[in-house]
């Protein structure tokens, strides 16, 4: 499965701003930063974002639909994403950028499962470790980004 996502300026000026991240590389094309790289680029966890054009992405509300955002508890898994009385964690995020993200590019994003493995915890009994592949390939076929992403899940919930 893979779906577009356009890079825009406007997203890239709100993203740095969410994070307060005042760097004018990310939205002044006149700023010294930014000509010193290149021109105008994403912060690097601006492709996070890309999430709200997955049309699969479980936390994204939809009409009709009940929303299964933030709030509904910690660490809950939304419905159909694995879950399973335990816990579902993010537990790391990798980015290995080619080149950087501009606004213009619209890119590709395909996911793909990487690898999977368990380990027994005391507490939470066993863990499940998940990883997915994340490729973003720019308008003209070129890679651009990969992104590693891993999830636990938990046997068992994890409670306080």
């Amino acid at each position: 499965m893979s779906f577009r996502f356009p890079v825009e300026a406007g997203a890239i000026l709100m993203f740095a701003r969410a994070l307060g991240d005042l760097d004018p590389r990310w939205y002044d094309e006149e700023s010294e930063a930014a000509r010193r790289h290149g021109g105008v680029s994403a912060p690097p966890t601006f492709v996070a974002s890309a999430a709200h054009f997955d049309p699969e992405w479980p936390y994204r509300p939809r009409p009709d639909v009940p929303w299964w955002g933030s709030g509904r508890g910690p660490g809950s898994p939304a419905p159909g994403t694995g879950g399973s009385g335990g816990t579902s964690l993010h537990a790391e995020q990798h980015y290995e950028y080619h080149r950087p993200l501009r606004p213009g590019d619209v890119l590709t994003v395909e996911h793909q499962p990487g690898k999977t493995w368990e380990k027994h915890s005391e507490r939470s009994g066993t863990l499940r470790f998940d990883e997915e592949i994340i490729r973003f390939t720019d308008q003209r076929g070129e890679l651009v980004l990969t992104a590693t992403r891993v999830r636990v899940i938990t046997e068992r919930p994890v409670g306080g």
